[in-house]
């Protein structure tokens, strides 16, 4: 069984990630169980999305305490209470303009950093962050396949749906470089 977290604030598009992701999950054939907490209910507080994915009906009801995978919207949310219960190979994407060394006080992690913020500007999306995440998380995952999250995105996209595919994509590209970049230098 898969089992990840994103985190957001209220009002960044996590809520709306993780319901994306889990459909195109869902849309792969896989069993999906899907919930979320909304802290203070309202904009800025932290949310979080909770997934779980497994080829078998799901029957755990419990919180996920180690998870597979954590997409982090905000970086200043990325602390131990977050990080509690994750290994050295759990995957964590971080939304910030800043390199995984910045995070390295955190302990010894699988950060992985992507300015989200860049890739939506550049795709005229403002800041609107959560298809270029996608496309990030979607490669460290390997999983749901690129094309599959893609059309999960376009076809929920109330507007600007070709822009939201390209920022997947962008996303999913980036985050493929800087994966080449890190095997290069680890090789060194």
């Amino acid at each position: 069984m898969l089992e990840l977290i994103i985190r957001g604030r209220g009002g960044q598009g996590a809520q709306t990630a993780g319901a994306l992701l889990a459909g195109a999950f869902f849309a792969e054939g896989k069993e999906v169980q899907a919930f979320a907490t909304y802290g203070g209910a309202r904009r800025g507080t932290p949310v979080s999305s909770y997934i779980r994915v497994d080829d078998n009906p799901i029957r755990r009801r419990c919180d996920i305490e180690k998870p597979d995978g954590i997409l982090c919207f905000d970086p200043h949310l990325l602390d131990q209470n977050l990080l509690r219960g994750v290994t050295r190979e759990t995957p964590i994407v971080v939304n910030t303009s800043s390199s995984p060394e910045h995070f390295k006080t955190l302990g010894d992690f699988r950060i992985y950093t992507i300015d989200a913020f860049k890739i939506a500007g550049d795709n005229g999306l403002g800041r609107f962050i959560n298809s270029a995440l996608l496309g990030a998380f979607t490669l460290v995952l390997d999983a749901p396949a690129i094309e599959t999250m893609i059309k999960i995105i376009a076809d929920s996209a109330p507007v600007k749906q070709e822009q939201n595919a390209n920022a997947c994509r962008a996303g999913y590209n980036l985050m493929r470089e800087f994966q080449k970049q890190f095997i290069n230098e680890v090789a060194v």
